[in-house]
């Protein structure tokens, strides 16, 4: 097992467990005993790799920065996630979660997001997949 499998009692290495409302539990439990066998699937695989390269645009390129090269005395790339689709990595995350809803029945997504890039990314991978979203802008105070 590497650092990122997660384990059948959901744990990340030693790590893991949840301290969630109780309300939620149906749906951690539901994902919990989906989320290996859907992720570990070929199926998934594929259409996750195709998306991030044909939907998304990854890889990102790298781009070697003359003037922070020059300043610093080595070569300094920099990644260009500003290129993804919505212009930025959240897209990466947001079409995993979106595919794994979709593969277990799921209709509607709900997503919260206080700056609103993480809610672009799930509104353009739910359109994606056709699915429903409901997003909310957290209020910080």
């Amino acid at each position: 097992m590497n650092q990122y499998d997660v384990t059948d009692n959901g744990y990340f290495g030693r790590y893991g467990g949840a301290y969630i409302p109780e309300i939620l539990q149906k749906c951690v439990e539901e994902l919990r005993i989906n989320y290996r066998r859907i992720i570990d699937s070929e199926d998934f695989k594929n259409e996750f790799d195709a998306l991030l390269r044909d939907y998304v645009g990854r890889p990102s390129p790298l781009y070697l920065s003359k003037n922070l090269s020059k300043l610093h005395g080595c070569k300094v790339y920099l990644k260009r996630e500003d290129l993804n689709h919505t212009g930025a990595h959240k897209i990466n995350n947001a079409i995993g979660q979106i595919l794994v809803a979709r593969r277990m029945g799921k209709k509607r997504i709900v997503a919260e997001t206080g700056a609103g890039q993480h809610g672009v990314a799930t509104a353009t991978a739910v359109s994606y997949t056709h699915l429903r979203a409901h997003e909310t802008l957290a209020n910080l105070v």
